[in-house]
């Protein structure tokens, strides 16, 4: 390792930006401005990558924006678990055969989580 690997800061993946940028939004419990999103999470991300992470979480449905003067502000879209639903069906929409997708999940699952979704349908609708 070289000093100059020593001293650059380590570089993040994608998928950990977007946890970052919707952990600070559901942080905010209101709209913010990605400039607010970019001092929240510290500064060291520069003000163009705050605007990508958010238009491609837009384009995911993870977030929600608004009109506010000439610029946007951001609203997590949900709370995790419902994000974490969101990329299930994604995945799902995916796949030829849903039935198929569906019976795999299903037989992976183990007994308490085969229990919880058996309760989970056996619920009655909500109106």
């Amino acid at each position: 390792m070289t000093d100059d690997d020593r001293q650059r800061p380590r570089r993040r993946g994608q998928g950990e930006l977007e946890a970052l940028v919707l952990s600070a939004l559901r942080e905010a419990g209101e709209p913010v401005t990605a400039g607010w999103v970019q001092e929240r999470l510290g500064g060291d991300l520069a003000y163009t990558t705050v605007i990508t992470i958010l238009t491609r979480l837009l384009g995911k449905g993870a977030v929600t924006r608004e009109r506010c003067g000439r610029s946007f502000a951001w609203l997590a879209a949900s709370d995790e678990a419902g994000l974490a639903a969101h990329r299930m069906r994604r995945v799902l929409d995916g796949e030829r055969d849903r039935g198929a997708v569906l019976a795999s999940f299903v037989t992976g699952l183990g007994p308490d989580d085969e229990r919880l979704l058996r309760e989970l349908l056996d619920r009655p609708e909500a109106d």
